[in-house]
């Protein structure tokens, strides 16, 4: 089957925002606690973070980390993980019925990231606190010294100010399982006042509103609507979060679900530029898709675990091991971002390490990529510039998502320098490879840089710390470029990324 793409250089969708590639970590099961920091461990370092985890965020290059949740944090007292550890409180999470140690807070998860080379994207707790709690944070964060909670920061070891410029009001204020849930109409008057203290603080921070938890939901989109009537004023961006899974084992049906994200995005941005409308506003609010991830294979495992009511301490909850089928739809995902670039701002792949996470530690042992570590890693490397508007016309199928889905789910990026364009594409075809036929439009002359490919004879095939690479890339040799056209034949059921110099 044939697949024809043009790939015009003046067609552009938007500059790519590098934080699109950004990650997560909440205190939940072993993504703090046996994932970044595990003192004892072999590769651990002087603060107790393991370096062999490090490496791998670092390879990743994820702009932005936010922290501390997730459901965590609405019931979550940030002083708790402040000050001496040994005076440091063990409180129970209600989130997630476990134990928390207090062992890494803020300032510990500030060093972190500089160790990791990525930036703190912090959340504040409006579900069982509030407007005073948030202010109070900020200012033991980013203020230099000389009022209470600075010189407390001070007084803590941290004389610098963090200067964390990227806050998030809340978590999934939508969610009857959330602790402190809200009617729009309460969080959209809550986050506003919020914002407004937080600006009295510092005009230039960048402060992002809980939009709905999924799609699904019964109170979407109206729920946007209303928050962003509230404080459409106040805030730059709003939080959307989804979830893949395939639990009835259809691989064209789970394939096909991007197409639900990109219908999600396209909501949202309608109700955004209502709201802007209705405001008389002349500023438009981007999207902060700042949980999205597959998450289904550990399902049975958290349900057996959380019913034995022992509140442990970091179990291994969500711990969802990939298989090759994932890095196909992790690959659409990532397509999608890059195609709704114009309104997805930034993105955080969720979690990052263990808790349904591209990175997977043993306890005291190894640490290892899992299967969907590979797009993410070269969407980050490769995916920032412009995204470009593509055409595309080849084979479609139908599925229980959506009608005419395309086969061929392909995205493109040029280069930032304007040296490179780089293709993302995933042959969602069982049987069938596709004859790719890319026409190459005011690129000059162009020569191939690399053609990477990844695909498996068993969707099933995962990664383990004993098997470290059953499912890996590899680098292939059946692109060409002939006149102004790129040519390459993709397997069935490949993800595949191709480098042109142009």
């Amino acid at each position: 089957m044939k697949t024809n793409v043009v790939a015009h250089r003046d067609f552009r969708i938007a500059t790519i925002d590098a934080r699109l590639y950004s990650s997560f970590l909440e205190h939940l099961g072993r993504a703090i606690y046996g994932g970044i920091y595990e003192p004892g461990h072999p590769t651990a370092d002087e603060d107790g973070f393991r370096r062999d985890v490090l490496d791998l965020v670092r390879d990743l290059d994820t702009p932005y980390c936010r922290y501390p949740g997730g459901n965590f944090v609405s019931a979550y007292n940030w002083e708790d993980g402040v000050g001496p550890r040994s005076e440091r409180p063990v409180r129970l999470d209600l989130a997630w019925r476990t134990r928390e140690a207090n062992q890494i807070g803020v300032n510990e998860f500030v060093d972190w990231c500089k160790k990791a080379n990525t930036k703190p994207m912090l959340a504040v707790n409006l579900g069982s606190r509030g407007l005073d709690a948030a202010r109070n944070f900020l200012e033991y964060c980013n203020h230099p010294g000389g009022t209470y909670y600075s010189d407390l920061r001070r007084k803590h070891g941290w004389a610098n100010p963090h200067d964390v410029k990227l806050w998030c009001l809340g978590n999934e204020m939508d969610g009857p399982w959330q602790v402190g849930h809200k009617s729009a109409y309460e969080y959209g008057r809550l986050a506003d006042e919020t914002a407004k203290a937080m600006r009295g603080f510092d005009k230039s921070l960048e402060l992002v509103v809980c939009g709905s938890s999924n799609s699904d939901m019964k109170t979407y989109p109206d729920w946007e609507a209303q928050v962003l009537e509230q404080c459409y004023d106040s805030a730059d961006h709003i939080s959307l979060h989804m979830y893949f899974a395939n639990r009835e084992k259809n691989t064209l049906n789970y394939l096909a679900r991007a197409t639900k994200l990109d219908r999600y995005i396209t909501t949202i941005g309608g109700v955004i530029d209502y709201i802007k409308a209705k405001k008389r506003s002349k500023k438009t609010i981007g999207i902060s898709f700042d949980e999205w991830n597959v998450w289904y294979h550990s399902n049975q495992q958290d349900k057996e675990i959380l019913a034995r009511d022992e509140w442990p301490d970091a179990p291994h909850l969500l711990e969802d091991v990939y298989n090759f089928e994932d890095v196909l739809q992790v690959g659409g995902i990532l397509n999608t971002f890059i195609r709704r670039s114009d309104r997805v701002r930034i993105a955080c792949i969720a979690q990052l390490v263990n808790v349904i996470a591209p990175i997977m530690t043993d306890d005291g042992g190894a640490a290892w990529r899992q299967t969907i570590y590979y797009p993410f890693y070269y969407a980050s490397r490769y995916g920032r510039g412009a995204a470009l508007q593509l055409v595309v016309d080849g084979p479609t199928y139908d599925s229980d998502e959506e009608n005419d889905v395309p086969y061929l789910d392909v995205s493109a990026v040029h280069s930032e320098d304007g040296r490179s364009l780089t293709f993302f594409a995933v042959n969602r075809h069982p049987q069938t490879a596709l004859d790719l036929d890319v026409r190459l439009e005011g690129f000059g002359s162009a020569r191939v840089i690399e053609q990477v490919e990844m695909t498996h004879g068993d969707l099933q095939a995962v990664n383990t710390a004993q098997r470290q690479d059953t499912v890996a890339p590899v680098n292939v040799e059946t692109a060409k470029i002939e006149d102004i056209r790129l040519r390459a034949a993709l397997k069935p059921l490949s993800y595949n990324v191709i480098r042109l110099s142009v």
